[in-house]
């Protein structure tokens, strides 16, 4: 894609010096001022291994931003006067929006470093234990392509059904105008990405900071969810379960203070210093309060109780007039570096809710049942198991426990799109909203758009309605 060329020429000649210092031997220099060739740029399975690592480093949390400045997850406090996001927040979205289409770059920068790698892969030399380790890489980066390619499929596919516009998925790393397949044909790439990469990579393999086999387990569950493959849905979810329990109770704190990794399937480890910048810091900032949880979401927690409550909101009645007494906690990090936490892309807790909900789906309502209580037996003290009289019933106390399970984690925009249901505002949340309380399906902000650079350097780049 014509506009990610630049990225890329930084992304080798950065790569450069890293993959010639794990060489053991001199190696001739030609011009620097030349086009990076990326099969001079990767010499060993090494290098291969820094591709990877170069790849996973252009994830940031854009989506999680987003979706918490749409949706009724958070509202905008009136001491946040720096405009960030605002008009995103109040659904003054179009194509030039540059902070609802960050993730557009993210992602295809991401697929195009991972196709890179991949092509310079198969000319790779290896023997010995480098043999397993190619693969395991080679494995990682089709996942991790796989997951780009959904991730892009969720903020800027029309719709979430096979016939609908989706995205153009990039196999390769060309310069091009690619036109945009439908959401079912990106879809069956994904799957088999993702098939080819859960033999490729080692089940002992157990870095949660990388891609492994549980967390492909995780991102099958995930796709098939949104493809309404319940049988399929049940099954990766429990392989992703019995790979990795869920926290306890008194474990549960610990996974957003960075010090307890029960439950973690993969996350994006952040550190002190890097371009990313810090996701605590894009709802709180210099004792400021950027955006902060919505009532609406508040109210759903039994705040005595719920240990999601005091993880994820933080209430401070002494900030004083005019400021926010609600925070959110969920990233705070610690003292010597607030804001700075990682990011959680796949959790347990997600799982059991997919799986309860394909098994709604197949009506199997007792197990559904199950799961949802057994989530929720982890999360509160003194649960009582509830009954569900219906099916109807289930779906909705399960798209309720998502909201609460899954706040400011980047979900609660595409959970509402599989359903084709409204963002709602709650009127307390709606001070600073300028009359933003209701987005339904077809309103600009509900489908992102294409960013307008794309479609001004792409001819075969369609956009989306209603933009």
């Amino acid at each position: 894609m014509i506009r990610y060329f630049q990225h890329t020429v930084k992304y080798l000649a950065l790569m450069l010096p890293v993959c010639l210092l794990s060489c053991n031997k001199q190696l001739d220099l030609s011009p620097t001022d030349k086009i990076i060739d990326p099969g001079r740029t990767f010499r060993n399975v090494s290098d291969l291994n820094g591709g990877l690592l170069g790849a996973y480093t252009r994830l940031t949390y854009n989506t999680i931003y987003n979706v918490s400045l749409v949706t009724d997850e958070c509202m905008l406090p009136s001491e946040n006067g720096t405009g960030g996001g605002v008009a995103s927040y109040r659904w003054q979205i179009d194509p030039g929006s540059g902070t609802i289409t960050s993730s557009f770059d993210e992602y295809y920068v991401t697929i195009d470093r991972a196709n890179r790698v991949l092509a310079a892969l198969p000319k790779i030399p290896a023997k010995g234990d480098e043999v397993a380790q190619k693969e395991q890489y080679q494995g990682e980066l089709l996942a991790l392509r796989a997951y780009c390619h959904f991730q892009l499929l969720q903020s800027y596919a029309q719709a979430y059904t096979a016939s609908a516009l989706g995205v153009p998925f990039m196999d390769v790393s060309v310069i091009s105008s690619p036109a945009r397949n439908t959401f079912g044909e990106v879809m069956t790439r994904i799957e088999a990405d993702l098939k080819t990469a859960k033999k490729l990579v080692p089940a002992s393999f157990d870095d949660n900071t990388r891609i492994t086999v549980a967390a492909v387990a995780a991102i099958q569950a995930r796709v098939a969810l949104y493809e309404k493959k319940w049988d399929d849905a049940v099954t990766y979810a429990t392989e992703a379960i019995n790979a990795i329990p869920l926290a306890s109770i008194s474990k549960f704190p610990g996974i957003w203070k960075d010090t307890d990794e029960s439950e973690v399937i993969w996350k994006l480890k952040q550190m002190a210093g890097t371009n990313n910048g810090l996701i605590g810091g894009v709802y709180f900032k210099k004792r400021v309060a950027l955006y902060v949880p919505s009532f609406e979401l508040i109210k759903q927690f039994d705040k005595d109780n719920d240990v999601r409550y005091t993880s994820y909101i933080q209430y401070d009645d002494t900030r004083g007039s005019g400021k926010s007494a609600y925070l959110v906690n969920k990233y705070a990090g610690n003292s010597g570096n607030p804001g700075l936490a990682d990011i959680k892309l796949f959790r347990t807790g997600e799982m059991y809710l997919i799986r309860s909900e394909a098994l709604a789906e197949l009506n199997r309502l007792p197990e559904a049942t199950t799961d949802l209580n057994d989530l929720r037996a982890a999360r509160i003290n003194g649960y009582a198991p509830e009954a569900f009289a219906d099916k109807n019933a289930l779906i909705t106390a399960l798209y309720n426990e998502r909201f609460k399970e899954l706040a400011f984690e980047g979900h609660r925009l595409f959970d509402l799109r599989r359903r084709q249901l409204p963002v709602t505002r709650d009127p307390e949340d709606a001070i600073n909203t300028l009359g933003a309380v209701l987005l339904n399906p077809g309103d600009r902000g509900y489908v992102f758009p294409i960013p307008d650079a794309e479609t001004k350097a792409n001819k075969n780049m369609v956009q989306n309605t209603p933009y």
